[in-house]
């Protein structure tokens, strides 16, 4: 009973520091603590989507910028509410995702990926096209979700997605349904042949994972306050799997540490120019290397083996 108290603990211990964070942070690191969040639940919705379902997308940022312009372009041309059009957002990118989902049933591995990437060009491609409601590479300036100029609302409403997201994709997992799709990823054949629908199963985590990046396309671009093509260029994909690969593909927590990780220490190497993504690329291969479950789960446990050698022996506790 007491070892699963331990996580409970230290989860509560980690959320306390971090919605106290802000009190310590000047105006630019709050800003970039904000931002983070989207990355967290990209990263965090790609690591179900692929570390623990098999499938692996590379229409991510696509998603996201259908969540992101659903809900700016509602607000701007229709004068929509913010939390409504982002949730219309949400709608919007589950139902692509299902569209995507449906026509990649018969398509694994590299053509999946292929497929993807290729959606995701298209559709960056779209909004540099139509101009007229895109405002194409100038890019579409939309309300905030919060009135002010201050980032600390942002702050706390991206954590709380994240710790939401976390909490609905982790008892997604522990349920018959995250059951099946580990069953997709290990073997799909054997899987089919166990009376298991993968064909809905795909659909399903395709819908789910997109809306999450719907979600986080949302928050972005009311936070940022401009939507452009540029969220969905492969640099930012690659950046978003970098992400999950170095916190843990098979950890949705550690896809999230990751993510915050990753982009706070780009950001604060960023005086060195071209170098950070040279360092970027080190952590990651040494991760895949050295530590292939992610850094997280990595440093857990080196921490737990740690903590059982400080800990006393029940002999010399009571003798």
């Amino acid at each position: 009973m007491a070892l699963r108290a331990k996580p409970a603990i230290s989860w509560l211990v980690a959320i306390a520091v971090m919605a106290a964070l802000p009190h310590w942070l000047n105006a630019y690191w709050l800003h970039i603590l904000a931002t983070s969040w989207y990355y967290a639940i990209l990263a965090v919705s790609w690591a179900l989507l692929a570390g623990f379902a098999g499938q692996f997308s590379f229409a991510h940022m696509a998603f996201a910028a259908i969540g992101g312009y659903t809900s700016g372009l509602l607000a701007v041309d229709l004068h929509l509410p913010v939390p409504l059009g982002i949730l219309c957002g949400v709608a919007s990118a589950a139902l692509v995702g299902a569209a995507i989902g449906w026509l990649c049933l018969r398509l694994r591995g590299p053509y999946l990926s292929l497929f993807t990437l290729a959606f995701a060009l298209i559709l960056q491609l779209i909004i540099i096209a139509e101009y007229q409601f895109t405002r194409g590479s100038l890019g579409l300036s939309v309300p905030g979700l919060f009135g002010g100029n201050s980032d600390l609302p942002y702050y706390y409403a991206g954590f709380v997605l994240v710790l939401a997201s976390l909490a609905i994709m982790g008892a997604l997992l522990r349920s018959r349904v995250g059951l099946f799709l580990r069953a997709l990823r290990e073997d799909e054949d054997a899987a089919e042949a166990s009376a298991i629908d993968t064909s809905y199963y795909r659909i399903l985590v395709f819908t789910i994972t997109s809306a999450f990046a719907g979600l986080a396309g949302g928050y972005y671009g009311h936070y940022v306050g401009i939507l452009s093509p540029n969220i969905v260029t492969i640099p930012e994909m690659g950046l978003v799997v970098a992400m999950a690969v170095v916190g843990g593909i098979e950890n949705l927590p550690g896809a999230a540490i990751g993510a915050i990780f990753v982009f706070v220490a780009s950001e604060a190497l960023r005086s060195g120019g071209q170098l950070r993504f040279v360092a970027l690329g080190l952590v990651i291969m040494l991760t895949q290397r050295f530590a292939q479950n992610g850094l997280v789960v990595l440093a857990a446990a080196r921490l737990a083996r740690a903590t059982r050698r400080r800990a006393p022996s029940p002999k010399t506790a009571t003798g």
